[in-house]
């Protein structure tokens, strides 16, 4: 307990006595933590997005003919429901899909009204067990008697996955940069107290101070701008986040028809990475600095 109360009261006297390159620290570590905590909170609003399109294409809509009886229907159905890779069929009336289209016009649904006949086709929306296995289905129900047209987003659900693969990728990417920049500015802040403490760390040395002990303040210190910046950021980006969600939340549910991740949900994940990552930067930056004064 003294060993660890020591390097705490070493840790703040070398922050006081550096103030200037401490707070540049934690101005320059908060910036790079709050382009960051962008990327994370885009990267899980997109996979959001992206899981929820998913789950709404992972179906196959069948179009059945206008002059189909509905013993023809019901057939078609238990057709389809006896494959194992079919978890259910549905059947969606024309009246059905004409109040759908009008929820998805929102204001404009109104126009639908003056339709003198109703043109939209009944259908059967298929849920398929494993998206891999909607081709073979897509093709079963093309041999289908009463069957107008098959339509099936295999097109829009790789592309979307492509542009979800490299939206994350693109976000590691960026991520991994700012955390070994991160890490070079504390080194170079903590390097400059070591540097002012030269001869002590020698003297320390010599009178036989473990490497750990010397090396203990430098750790906290840089432990201590770790934890500063992360939790600065984190409430930056909680603040600046919340602000979007209650300007635009609505209208992107409304529009794409998926909710943001919600900001209180977001705020307890974005505090444990930010500490996580602001406390590893911190020990790090700490440990490379003093390496070439120590040498385990």
């Amino acid at each position: 307990m003294r060993t660890v109360s020591y390097n705490i009261r070493q840790a703040f006297r070398q922050l006081g006595r550096n103030k200037g390159m401490g707070f540049a620290s934690i101005c320059a570590i908060t910036a790079m933590m709050l382009i960051l905590g962008m990327f994370f909170v885009i990267t899980v609003n997109v996979n959001l997005f992206s899981e929820m399109v998913k789950s709404d294409f992972e179906q196959v809509e069948i179009f059945i003919k206008d002059d189909c009886s509905e013993s023809q229907v019901q057939q078609m159905m238990t057709d389809i429901q006896s494959r194992k890779d079919v978890e259910n069929v549905q059947f969606r009336s024309k009246e059905d899909a004409l109040k759908i289209m009008k929820q998805r016009w929102g204001e404009s649904g109104y126009l639908l009204d003056s339709l003198n006949k109703n043109p939209l086709p009944s259908s059967l929306i298929i849920e398929v067990k494993h998206l891999e296995d909607a081709d073979k289905i897509t093709e079963f129900a093309k041999t289908l008697d009463g069957v107008e047209d098959v339509k099936y987003y295999k097109e829009t659900v790789e592309k979307l996955t492509k542009v979800t693969d490299f939206l994350q990728l693109t976000a590691l990417i960026i991520m991994g940069f700012l955390v070994v920049v991160s890490v070079i500015v504390v080194s170079n802040t903590i390097k400059l107290t070591v540097f002012a403490r030269a001869k002590e760390i020698s003297i320390m040395s010599y009178i036989g101070a473990t490497n750990w002990f010397i090396r203990g303040p430098f750790l906290v210190e840089g432990v201590i701008i770790g934890i500063i910046s992360s939790l600065l950021s984190a409430l930056i980006t909680f603040i600046a986040y919340s602000k979007v969600v209650d300007l635009i939340g609505i209208q992107v549910m409304t529009i794409i028809s998926s909710p943001l991740v919600p900001a209180g949900y977001l705020a307890g994940n974005l505090v444990c990475i930010f500490l996580a990552i602001g406390v590893s930067i911190g020990a790090c930056g700490s440990i490379i600095s003093m390496r070439k004064f120590l040498r385990t």
